[in-house]
């Protein structure tokens, strides 16, 4: 699966977009840049998948509809193929670029050697992308049919029927469902392919700002990765991702429009394309960037009549052929302005700052930032590194934009003023959350306005400025955002393969047997599990009577305190394994255990006439025991009770534990943020195999032992958010009766993907290795009295048959 979603998936994508680059560039008249075939193509396959979706009983052919368009391209455009072909040794930069722009965005994926993606904790849109785009692709545009009742639906409906833009969705789900492949692990190799192919237009800019051959290719890769973009394609911002691509591409055209604009009408159907892939992506809130290449594009027609080069007829006729286009490639949308305005709306005026602690800082639009992740400031020597690199950054900058207006680029210098100018008009109008949207979608132009500085170093007349400090300037722009991404590589939280891949094995073997309410924080659960109507009380959207069984979104689930109505339309219960965590009612029974989930399933029997969670001294949970008895015994004499176990615990006591004085406290818990041991004693009661269970978030390798003997290794054992601590897998350890030490050690730097990331400890425990998943005891209701001595987590009333 590896190498299936990280080579075969994007070797397909490119074949797909590529193609249908081909098949536009053959309709639009052949004078398409070849870097810019790839977006292009993206952009097509985009509108096409968006009519085949809103056609909703096409929608399941979506994939197939999107292989013909590149099959039609390939075939058509062969000429211009093997001319491309035959160029490719006097071309290798431009292909050098996009590949290593793949390889870096990537890199926290082909560094871990498995299939996972790295927006995990950060940010759970990317769960809901995976799921729209499950759906889009079986169901298409079509939301009458949804169980509102259950999260799975809800989800849907909330996003997609209310007019979420679904462009990238459809793309990514067409491409990866044509292959077969899963989305949960096609996700992150679709968003490197996609910023990749943002490097095609970007090197078309850079050999427009002045710069040839492995110059030109180092400013297209660092305009593409800038610490900002970069940022947002690891979080999984597949939106802005491909949005950035579309603008770049914009851009690009409007810099290039002495190649096309003289032309015939149909010259306008790629621009029209990108501004529609970037609508349909995006929402109508992309209109600004387009807008800003347009008017770049007006200016130089009108340019062209006075020199007597043009007239109005022509560029009507290309003006109504680029709006037809742009109807029809983004009609969806259209069809539902209001809905997407009010999207929009609703998003720029929105308070809520989204995983955002703070406002980012305009000086994050310069491409370099020293921190792990883009929401939290440098501090120490990085900061000092990054305010050096800054200055060189906007010192370049000044050098670059002066030197655009003398050499009269001027189409280039108005797109990037225009560009700077729409980041500031939607940092204006926006809150929070949309401006830093803005700010990462703007960072792109201002990176090749600095790289414009070095173009005027290398033209300058001063041997010195051309031999040294050309170089200089360009090793401290492309070094500054190698290592800013390289800090946010290190410090990702990577997804945990092997229990997301055992929920999917749930979903296979338990398919079309639900609604089934997961009682586990993780929102990927709902694209694992989209087949078993999934519903979860800690979820954004929690079914109704069950949303209080937890104390909000990503909070704790309290089983115990679900009553027996509430849980009557839930066949399947799927708990996380959790000795110390409630364990289901009587009614259900275990069908599966698995490492990291069990799924327990309603009998046929009766289910309890009241369920009680017993708490407080022994004296209170006698008179609890004793009330449930009594209403049973409303239903005859024939009734009982039924009390669950509460499991053997030896808590390993962390407040008493020994870990180095940097470790900071998180909740109750210790941050592991440096190299170190933590050490504690605890004692077992008796001798055998004992289990250890962990809880709390593991992304870098953190050595276990107990008594100097080692057990293993944990990494990447994560969890849906850092609110809920979560059991890490269970590890087990045959012990003598009798006091023991543990210990965790976190060792020194290394380069592996995440070795910066989450480290937090929150408990220890053990239990008794071979311990069922839930003992249950049932006694006579009139034999109440049996149970106060015991220790249990709940106790049910059973009436008389």
């Amino acid at each position: 699966m590896y190498l299936l979603t990280t080579l075969a998936y994007p070797a397909v994508l490119l074949l797909l977009c590529a193609g249908a680059g081909l098949l536009v560039d053959r309709v639009s008249g052949r004078w398409l840049p070849a870097a810019l075939l790839p977006i292009t193509g993206a952009a097509a396959l985009i509108a096409l998948s968006q009519l085949s979706t809103y056609a909703y009983p096409l929608a399941r052919a979506t994939p197939y509809v999107m292989l013909a368009a590149p099959l039609a391209g390939l075939t058509l455009g062969a000429p211009r193929l093997r001319e491309l072909a035959r160029g490719v040794r006097g071309r290798a930069w431009p292909l050098l670029a996009p590949a290593l722009v793949y390889v870096i965005a990537l890199a926290p994926v082909l560094a871990s050697g498995r299939p996972t993606f790295s927006s995990y904790m950060a940010l759970a849109d990317s769960a809901v992308h995976m799921l729209g785009a499950d759906y889009l692709i079986h169901h298409g545009q079509h939301y009458a049919h949804l169980d509102l009742r259950n999260s799975y639906g809800q989800f849907v409906n909330e996003y997609y029927n209310a007019s979420y833009p679904s462009g990238s969705d459809t793309l990514f789900g067409g491409s990866a469902l044509l292959l077969g492949l899963p989305l949960i692990w096609s996700f992150q190799p679709f968003n490197a392919f996609m910023l990749a192919c943002a490097a095609g237009p970007a090197w078309v800019l850079a050999r427009r700002v002045g710069l040839r051959g492995g110059w030109a290719a180092a400013a297209a890769v660092s305009a593409t990765v800038p610490a900002l973009v970069y940022g947002y394609e690891l979080v999984g911002s597949v939106k802005e991702v491909i949005a950035l691509g579309m603008i770049l591409a914009l851009g690009a055209l409007a810099a290039s429009y002495r190649r096309w604009l003289a032309g015939p009408p149909r010259n306008a159907i790629p621009f029209a394309l990108l501004a529609a892939a970037g609508v349909s992506a995006l929402g109508v809130g992309f209109c600004v960037w387009p807008l800003a290449a347009t008017a770049v594009l007006v200016v130089a027609m009108a340019a062209e009549l006075r020199a007597g080069r043009g007239t109005i007829a022509r560029y009507a006729a290309l003006a109504g052929t680029g709006v037809a286009v742009l109807f029809v490639a983004a009609l969806p949308t259209w069809l539902d302005v209001s809905g997407s305005l009010h999207v929009a709306r609703t998003i720029a005026s929105t308070s809520n700052p989204g995983n955002l602690p703070r406002p980012l800082r305009a000086s994050q639009l310069l491409g370099v930032w020293l921190k792990g992740s883009y929401k939290q400031s440098p501090a120490g020597l990085a900061l000092g590194v990054t305010r050096v690199l800054i200055v060189v950054v906007l010192a370049s900058c000044v050098a670059g934009a002066v030197y655009l207006v003398r050499r009269r680029a001027l189409a280039l210098a108005g797109w990037l003023a225009l560009m700077l100018a729409a980041w500031l008009a939607v940092g204006l109008a926006s809150t929070t959350w949309v401006t830093a949207k803005g700010e990462m979608l703007t960072s792109s132009a201002v990176v090749l306005i600095a790289w414009a500085g070095v173009a005027a170093l290398r033209a300058s007349s001063r041997p010195p400025l051309r031999r040294w400090v050309a170089p200089v300037v360009a090793l401290a722009l492309a070094g500054g955002v190698l290592a800013s991404d390289f800090a946010q590589y290190h410090g990702a939280n990577l997804a945990p393969t092997a229990r997301l891949n055992e929920l999917a094995s749930l979903n296979r073997r338990f398919a079309g047997r639900g609604p089934a309410l997961v009682t586990d924080f993780d929102e990927y659960a709902l694209y694992q599990l989209r087949d078993l109507d999934v519903g979860g009380p800690n979820f954004a959207y929690p079914p109704a009577q069950l949303a209080a069984l937890a104390g909000g979104y990503g909070q704790p689930v309290a089983l115990e305190r679900a009553s027996a109505a509430s849980l009557r339309g839930y066949p399947l219960i799927i708990t996380r394994r959790d000795p110390a965590a409630s364990p289901p009612p009587g009614a259900y029974r275990l069908l599966w255990r698995g490492r990291y989930y069990d799924v327990w399933g309603r009998g046929t029997t009766a289910g309890a006439s009241v369920h009680v969670a017993l708490s407080g001294a022994p004296d209170a949970r006698c008179a609890q025991i004793a009330g449930v008895a009594r209403v049973a015994l409303r239903g005859g004499a024939g009734a009982s009770l039924v009390a669950a176990a509460a499991p053997e615990l030896v808590r390993v006591p962390l407040a008493q534990a020994t870990h180095p004085a940097g470790w900071g406290h998180q909740r109750a818990g210790l941050v592991m943020s440096r190299p170190g041991s933590l050490r504690a004693a605890f004692t077992v009661p008796r001798a055998g195999v004992w289990q250890l269970w962990l809880q709390g978030q593991i992304m870098p390798s953190v050595g276990v032992s107990i008594d100097g003997h080692g057990l293993a290794s944990v990494s990447g054992q994560l969890d849906g958010n850092s609110l809920v601590p979560d059991t890490i897998r269970v590890l087990a350890a045959s012990l003598a009766a009798g006091r023991h030490r543990v210990a965790l050690t976190r060792g020194g730097f290394r380069l592996a993907p995440g070795d910066g990331g989450s480290a937090v400890l929150d408990a220890i425990f053990l239990t008794p290795g071979g311990e069922p998943a839930r003992s249950l005891r049932s006694v006579p209701a009139s034999s109440w009295r049996t149970l106060c001595d015991g220790a249990y987590a709940w106790v049910e009333g059973l009436s008389a048959a």
